[in-house]
């Protein structure tokens, strides 16, 4: 053994081979944390050390190689200076080029994930193989950072730049076939062949037949493109990832610039300029609340596993309701595997929840997405039915149908007769109260909310909503039901809108307030776009139906009167009293045409204005940052009470169901961060100067205010910056 720590060992193998094993300790994975990195600089030390070696092959004992850094050591490493995070990127750069240096050839062994910087280190290698199943990337853009340890340097060298630019730029996991395609790997090979090719490529990198050294030249040397070369590949690419990135999110353009800027320049050169990149990326707030969101993320994801350990089996599920909602949800659950029935009274309801189905499954059939084969085993998984024949088996029941409590409670009642004892039967609803849909059931410790949001092929998140009598065992199977389709669950607690509606309607209360005053809703919709919404609230009150809003918000008022109840007619009600419904029938704040695809098209509708003139109490000139304060202060204001009054567990919680339910803008981190950004007391002074004028709906909470005189924040973390 030539070296063992807690993460790495190098033992030498028959013929002077070196195995470096990446082994984490404890952990289920593998990650380069800076201890990590310590032990790979002393593993390096006794490899330089050794005489006689003939090669290296560095491999990894978990079912990953390495999923990247240790991300939860990064708000606090960002928090340090510029030339704090410089130098630490440049000592990683000099460990590395030793690993790049060393006299023999190196190879690694891609057995499973590689990414980050585990797709760096594999880089530092002359040669890589690459099992069947494995995938290998580099995600930093998702932080709203670049590559820092050689990504950007050696990746292009290797592949091409156009190749390193789309990897780098949209930081995509990519599988074998395209890592080969693109020469980013040297051979694929099955999962249990793959030690023997990685020797097998030493072998014949020491017989002569695969030239090692050139390989190192390629990789030290300046990109090979002419001037010419380089500004087409460089300037095109700029102008389609801006387009697609959005002025919000600098990292993927600052990687392009990073890769054109190291082009000309030898191998430490480049590195210092991607060294410089990443400490001023690392520093900006679009890269802590993307950290921070990847935390969330993880602290989510942790949750719902524990549900999923006590989960009984969810082998066979049903919905009931065949529409577009009960046909998305009957496609998710049969693409991601659980077959399911889709029951309506209606033969033609069926038809419309299949056709929907079909369509979903037609769209990636024509992307490439899946074969004629697995098109055809989905749609099998999906079973139609007018009669509860075959529930007698079922593990759990979505509850589909249109959203009126009468309706929904008989529907309940009737497919409870018809199931086991042990089925769980879960309501697909927006604003329902579970615990009144729980009345009239005989076994309501098996009742809960499943609250997808629309279109449910798409939309991540579902609301696990937990009634006052809902047992843990019928919340953990309707969680392990979610992540078996794919979808991100967060348990809340029943109340009026559970969390995403509840926090959403205040947001629409505020925008209804600027139009009383006078401010034109396209020129709100543009403001809130610039601000990062994927949609503004006009345009997303048509996307969501003028119908369904008044309902929910007549809801919403009826439970919390004191700051959701609106006196007099809104223009959203004038909207829906004049049969503008949104989309669904072609009007409602815009009108709507079918672009080319075939899809609805917003347009400026002068009759929609004329409308909206009717609600104009009094005219005042707002500022675009009062206006984004007007729509904000409500939303953000009504979190902090859903986690006040235990709706939702965590921060990290509510923050993740707004960002994947309701589109909140991700490089903003959340509502909450939102607020520890600007500050407790400084959002706080906002709220006041807003309720003193316009209401209860902006006013601070008690709690709000004593943490905002202590200097709390609802991520600790926050005040380290």
């Amino acid at each position: 053994m030539l070296y063992q720590g807690d993460a790495i060992r190098v033992e030498v193998q028959d013929g002077g081979i070196a195995l470096l094993t990446l082994d984490l300790k404890d952990e289920a994975i593998n990650k380069l944390s800076s201890s990590v990195i310590g032990e790979l600089s002393l593993a390096v030390d006794a490899l330089e050390a050794e005489s006689g070696l003939k090669g290296l092959i560095v491999a990894s004992a978990k079912d990953v190689f390495i999923v990247g850094a240790d991300i939860t050591e990064f708000h606090a490493m960002f928090a340090k200076d510029e030339a704090f995070l410089v130098d630490m990127n440049t000592r990683i750069h000099a460990l590395f080029n030793r690993i790049e240096d060393l006299p023999f050839p190196t190879v690694t062994a891609l057995n499973g994930l590689a990414l980050g910087g585990g797709c760096e280190l594999s880089l530092t290698t002359d040669f890589r193989v690459m099992a069947e199943t494995a995938q290998i990337g580099l995600p930093e853009t998702k932080l709203g950072i670049v590559p820092g340890w050689g990504g950007c340097v050696r990746l292009p060298r290797l592949i091409g730049a156009d190749n390193a630019i789309e990897w780098i730029a949209g930081g995509s996991q990519n599988d074998a076939e395209t890592a080969f395609k693109v020469g980013a790997v040297d051979d694929v090979v099955p999962q249990e062949k793959l030690m023997a090719a990685a020797r097998d490529i030493l072998d014949k990198a020491n017989a002569g037949d695969f030239d090692y050294r050139a390989r190192r030249t390629e990789k030290g040397s300046p990109l090979k493109l002419n001037a010419v070369e380089q500004m087409m590949a460089f300037e095109t690419a700029k102008g389609y990832v801006a387009g697609k990135a959005g002025p919000h999110y600098p990292a993927p353009i600052e990687a392009i610039r990073v890769i054109q800027k190291g082009a000309g320049e030898g191998r430490e050169r480049a590195q210092a300029i991607e060294a410089q990149a990443f400490a001023k990326l690392a520093k900006t707030d679009v890269c802590y609340n993307l950290v921070g969101l990847f935390m969330n993320d993880q602290a989510v994801k942790k949750k719902a596993k524990q549900y999923e350990k006590s989960a009984g089996t969810v082998a066979q599920a049903a919905v009931l309701g065949a529409g577009i909602m009960g046909g998305g949800i009957a496609y998710q659950s049969a693409y991601k595997g659980t077959p399911i029935l889709m029951k309506d009274i209606k033969p033609e309801a069926i038809e419309l929840g299949l056709k929907e189905a079909r369509k979903l499954l037609t769209k990636q059939l024509e992307r490439g997405k899946l074969s004629q084969t697995k098109l055809a085993e989905v749609l099998s998984n999906i079973r139609p039915t007018l009669s509860y024949g075959d529930f007698d088996h079922v593990d759990l029941v979505v509850e589909a149908v249109v959203e009126n409590p009468k309706i929904k409670s008989a529907v309940l009642a009737e497919v409870e007769a018809n199931v086991s004892e042990e089925t769980i039967l879960a309501s697909n609803t927006s604003t329902i109260s579970i615990d009144r849909l729980a009345a009239d059931l005989k076994r309501p410790e098996n009742f809960c909310g499943m609250h997808f949001f629309n279109p449910v092929h798409r939309m991540p998140l579902v609301e696990v909503i937990r009634g006052a009598r809902t047992s843990d065992a019928a919340v953990a199977a309707t969680v392990a039901y979610a992540r078996q389709m794919g979808k991100t669950p967060i348990v809340v607690n029943d109340c009026p809108g559970f969390l995403v509606n509840r926090v959403l309607f205040p947001y629409f209360g505020g925008f209804s307030g600027l139009v009383e005053h006078g401010v034109d809703f396209e020129r709100a919709d543009k403001i809130m776009e610039r601000f990062g919404w994927p949609m503004g609230p006009a345009y997303l009150l048509d996307v969501v139906g003028i119908d369904t809003a008044v309902h929910a918000s007549e809801v919403m008022a009826e439970g919390f009167p004191d700051r959701m109840a609106h006196e007099g007619k809104s223009a959203i009600q004038i909207m829906l009293d004049n049969q503008r419904l949104g989309q669904k029938n072609g009007k409602g704040f815009y009108a709507y045409e079918e672009d080319k695809k075939g899809k609805p098209k917003k347009v400026h509708d002068d009759e929609a204005h004329r409308l909206v003139a009717e609600v104009v109490r009094e005219t005042r000139e707002l500022s675009d940052d009062e206006v984004i304060a007007r729509m904000m202060v409500p939303l953000c204001m009504e979190t902090v009470r859903c986690l006040e009054d235990g709706i939702v567990g965590s921060p990290a919680e509510a923050d993740m169901a707004l960002i994947y339910g309701i589109g909140f803008p991700p490089f903003r981190g959340g509502a909450l961060r939102y607020i520890d950004a600007m500050g407790v007391a400084e959002f706080v002074a906002v709220a006041e100067r807003l309720a003193d004028e316009l209401g209860a709906l902006y006013a601070p909470t008690v709690r709000l205010r004593e943490m905002a005189a202590s200097g709390e924040r609802f991520y600790p973390d926050a005040s380290d910056r």
